[in-house]
């Protein structure tokens, strides 16, 4: 498939926004269970601001991914039956729960810990809804699996995890140590199931030939064209056009990106402001390069027919 990277954008910001939340809900949770003292609430109040400015910063990128931006809100009409609709309705609803819980902070108001609750279960709910809009697409077998719900999950809290992690190092110190340590097991979480879904599509095959796309059985069949003048709706939206080298060069570098040198850097121990920063926009680089690697590894079965670019 072709990447648009207005969805890269898109599912990269909201899942750094979600991961955010999360880590600062489960810190809230932590101090009500008094295994840490209470932040103020101006470390609640300003990491919601931040989560939903990564979240709106999404929504505008997604805009560019719209043909008739104008007639968007009709995406969500099909909420009973489409995954993308679902998400399209999750979405403004996780927004507006972590609005609420933060103000509820800010203003020093309200049970706060009910209302994160709220936005946590919001949270998941999206997360599920943006996996499955991909792992219920059984025609790309690479996409058709429960790891897709899963790592869009995992790297989404990790990323998120590691965004709060560098900003506890800044704001709130004694509190980067222990988000750091939860932002290495989602991250190692993360490159597990990764490696679990690139180890599982390499052994995939197709469940149809080329002889069966064009519907002659005939052994030997060779295409050397694409019969047209240029390229086709069908070869700019389900073809990446990269080649086999550039695709791995682009996995090679997302395992590395947004899995082995954040581990690196957070097994050394440091909790210092800087390095969890620098932790975090490796991350994210490697996650934008996964996310491109994501859609470009999805082998649309019509390229069966469309093999050749003329």
């Amino acid at each position: 498939m072709r990447p648009a990277f207005s969805v890269v954008l898109l599912t990269t910001l909201i899942g750094a926004g979600q991961g955010l939340f999360l880590a600062l809900y489960a810190v809230e949770l932590a101090a009500h269970a008094r295994l840490r003292p209470m932040p103020g609430a101006a470390f609640f109040a300003g990491g919601a601001a931040i989560a939903l400015a990564l979240c709106a910063a999404g929504l505008v990128a997604s805009i560019f991914h719209l043909g008739q931006p104008l007639r968007g809100w009709r995406a969500a009409a099909c909420w009973r039956t489409s995954w993308l609709s679902r998400e399209i309705v999750a979405l403004p609803l996780f927004m507006a729960g972590v609005s609420v819980w933060g103000l509820a902070h800010f203003a020093a108001a309200g049970n706060t810990a009910a209302l994160g609750a709220g936005a946590a279960v919001l949270a998941v709910a999206l997360f599920v809804c943006t996996g499955m809009i991909y792992a219920s697409l059984r025609l790309l077998q690479e996409w058709a699996t429960p790891l897709t719900p899963v790592n869009y999950a995992l790297l989404g809290s990790a990323s998120g995890t590691a965004l709060a992690a560098a900003y506890a190092g800044f704001v709130l110190p004694p509190l980067a140590a222990p988000l750091a340590g939860a932002e290495l097991l989602l991250t190692a979480a993360g490159a597990a199931t990764r490696t679990a879904a690139l180890v599982r599509n390499r052994a995939l095959r197709p469940r149809s030939t080329l002889q069966t796309a064009i519907g002659i059985p005939h052994p030997q069949i060779a295409q050397r064209a694409q019969g047209l003048m240029g390229g086709s709706f069908n070869t700019r939206e389900f073809f990446h056009g990269a080649t086999p080298r550039k695709l791995r060069a682009v996995k090679w570098s997302f395992l590395l990106l947004a899995f082995a040198l954040p581990l690196v850097l957070l097994a050394a121990g440091s909790a210092s402001a800087p390095v969890l920063a620098a932790a975090f926009l490796i991350q994210y680089a490697g996650l934008l390069a996964e996310r491109w690697y994501f859609f470009a590894d999805a082998n649309h079965p019509q390229n069966l027919y469309y093999q050749t670019i003329s």
